[in-house]
């Protein structure tokens, strides 16, 4: 079997210059799935000039394209959001709209182009907000394609009011975060390698 092959989209506010409370999270799922001989990058959203629209292409200087590209070539496309005000980061909208203007594109079956890809969702923040964003990913991710496995949104989130985050709080010791870590980066990866030597059927879900 070709080797999986994992993106995570990071789609925190921060730039690469600073700490990234899920890009912690991210490493750590990248972790489990090298550990496992799965390909992973993570890419920074913010480092990138994502335009705004529902198209692969807006022109220009928008360099949503190569991020597109990379999303084409993966198995498993995960998207990691911050939560600000009870909802996924505005990047996260930027990148589950880019990702709905490929949604006509298709594979060499003529299927959606994002058939046999599987989806997932981490979340970091303060206070509540992480079920209500990770449902709005994972049903957007399914709607266009992508096959969502179960228990795939690690989330932690801190207490009420402003506070430490992941990475001050020390979250990544909470057992009920770190397991849902794990499902989240073996129920994908499983799920990849299913989709991978048995691809879903073309019959009755074409474009």
């Amino acid at each position: 079997m070709d080797q999986i092959k994992a993106l995570i989209l990071n789609a925190s506010l921060k730039a690469s210059e600073e700490e990234s409370n899920t890009g912690y999270m991210a490493k750590e799922v990248a972790e489990i799935l090298k550990n496992e001989e799965a390909e992973v990058e993570i890419i920074r959203l913010a480092d990138y000039n994502i335009a705004f629209g529902i198209d692969t292409d807006m022109g220009g200087d928008d360099q949503w394209p190569e991020i597109y590209e990379k999303v084409k070539e993966a198995d498993i496309v995960m998207i990691g959001t911050p939560l600000w005000i009870g909802e996924k980061s505005s990047l996260a909208t930027v990148a589950m709209e880019r990702l709905y203007g490929g949604s006509s594109d298709t594979n060499d079956k003529g299927q959606a182009i994002y058939y046999n890809k599987v989806g997932g969702v981490l979340i970091t923040g303060n206070e509540d907000g992480a079920k209500q964003a990770a449902a709005s990913v994972l049903y957007g991710l399914s709607h266009i394609g992508f096959t969502v496995p179960p228990n795939v949104d690690a989330y932690w989130v801190g207490e009420a009011g402003p506070g430490p985050s992941y990475v001050e709080a020390e979250g990544y010791k909470s057992e009920f975060t770190q397991s849902h870590i794990q499902m989240l980066a073996y129920n994908t990866l499983h799920l990849a390698k299913i989709l991978k030597e048995n691809p879903i059927p073309a019959k009755g879900n074409t474009m």
